[in-house]
C-alpha cells in the first residue's frame, strides 16, 4: 500500500506543476498591475518609489526567474501577502478552508446517502414508477445550473417562506460549530451542491446493477435461498460500486468548483468566496494560494479514490 501511494504521489507531480504554471501565467499576464493596486489612492508616490516597490516584489525580473522565485516561496509555504488584507495569503486560506470543507464533506455524505439507494431502487424497480421518477430527477439535476438553483432556494425558501436563513454561517450573536443553528445554515448550500451528485449516481449505478443482476453468481445466490437484502448488499451492490468510485473524481470536482459559486450565493465565508472576491479585486497572492490549495486537495481526493478501488473490488491488488 505504501508503494502504491508513493507511486500515485509521484504521478501527481506533473499535474501539480501544470496547475502551478497556469496559475502563475494567468496572474502575471493579466492586464492589471499589482503595484498600481497596492498603491491605489496614494497620489504622492513618486515614480522612483514605484520602481523600488516593483523591484522589491521581483516584478521587474523576467517571467522564468519570477516563476522560479515563486516556486521557491511555495516550497517554504510562503504565498506572499494579500494586497487588500495586508496579511499572509496562507493565513487567510487556512481560516476559510475549514468552512469550505464543512460544505464539501457534508455534500459528499448527502450525495452518497441518497444517490446510491436511488440507483439501487431504480434498478430493482426497473420499468416501475420509482424508476421513471428517479430517471426524470437525474435528467433535471444535470440540466439545472447550480447558481440558478441556489438563487431560487434563497428567494423562495429563505426570503419569502423564511424556512431557511438568507446566508452566512450562524445567526448574529450565535457562534457554534455543532449545533442546530449551524446545521440550519448549512442545509441550503449542501442541498444545492448535492443535487448534481445525487442526479449523477443513480444513472451510473442503475446501469451497473442491471448488469450485475444478470451474472451467474447472483442467480446462484438466489438459488441457495439467500435473502434478497443480503444478495443486494453482498453480491450486487459491492460489484456495482466500482464505476461509482470512478465517478467520485467528477463529483468532487463539482463540489470544489460549485462551492465557489454557492458560497457567493449563500454568503458563506469559505475558500470559494474568498477566491472569487480576490479574483474580482485582482488580489493575486490570495488567488494563487486559493488555486494551489484547492488543486492539492483535489489531487489528494483522487488518490483516496484510487485507494478505494482496492476496498470495493477484491480483484484489484494494490502493490
Amino acid at each position: 500500500m505504501g508503494r502504491f501511494i508513493a507511486r500515485r504521489l509521484v504521478q501527481a507531480i506533473p499535474t501539480l506543476f501544470g496547475v502551478l504554471l497556469l496559475t502563475f501565467l494567468l496572474s502575471r499576464l493579466s492586464p492589471s498591475d499589482p503595484v498600481q493596486l497596492m498603491l491605489a489612492g496614494q497620489y504622492d508616490v513618486t515614480p522612483e518609489e514605484r520602481d523600488s516597490l516593483r523591484h522589491s516584489l521581483g516584478l521587474d525580473q523576467p517571467l522564468p526567474l519570477q516563476f522560479l522565485a515563486w516556486l521557491w516561496q511555495l516550497a517554504h509555504l510562503n504565498f506572499g501577502n494579500s494586497i487588500y488584507y495586508h496579511r499572509p495569503a496562507l493565513d487567510l486560506i487556512l481560516e476559510r478552508l475549514p468552512n469550505s470543507l464543512q460544505i464539501s464533506i457534508a455534500a459528499l455524505i448527502v450525495t452518497v446517502a441518497i444517490g446510491i439507494p436511488f440507483g439501487v431502487i431504480a434498478a430493482m424497480r426497473r420499468g416501475h414508477i420509482e424508476d421513471h421518477a428517479i430517471r426524470i430527477f437525474s435528467v433535471a439535476g444535470h440540466a439545472i445550473p447550480q447558481f440558478w438553483l441556489g438563487l431560487i432556494f434563497v428567494l423562495t425558501l429563505a426570503v419569502q417562506l423564511r424556512w431557511f436563513p438568507i446566508g452566512s454561517m450562524n445567526t448574529v450573536g450565535v457562534d457554534c460549530l455543532f449545533c442546530w443553528d449551524r446545521l440550519w445554515h448549512l442545509l441550503g448550500p449542501v442541498l444545492v451542491i448535492s443535487v448534481a451528485g445525487i442526479a449523477n449516481l443513480p444513472r451510473i449505478l442503475r446501469t451497473e446493477v442491471l448488469e450485475v443482476i444478470a451474472q451467474d453468481y447472483v442467480r446462484t445466490a438466489r438459488s441457495k435461498g439467500l435473502k434478497e437484502r443480503m444478495i443486494v448488499a453482498r453480491h450486487i451492490l459491492r460489484n456495482a460500486l466500482i464505476p461509482v468510485v470512478t465517478s467520485f473524481g467528477t463529483i468532487l470536482l463539482v463540489f470544489f468548483s460549485g462551492s465557489l459559486i454557492i458560497e457567493r450565493v449563500f454568503n458563506w465565508p469559505g475558500l470559494g468566496r474568498l477566491t472569487f472576491e480576490a479574483a474580482v479585486g485582482k488580489d493575486f497572492p490570495v488567488v494563487q494560494a486559493g488555486v494551489v490549495i484547492s488543486s492539492v486537495l483535489l489531487i489528494l481526493s483522487y488518490l483516496a479514490r484510487d485507494i478505494a478501488y482496492a476496498w470495493v473490488d477484491p480483484r484489484i491488488k494494490v502493490r
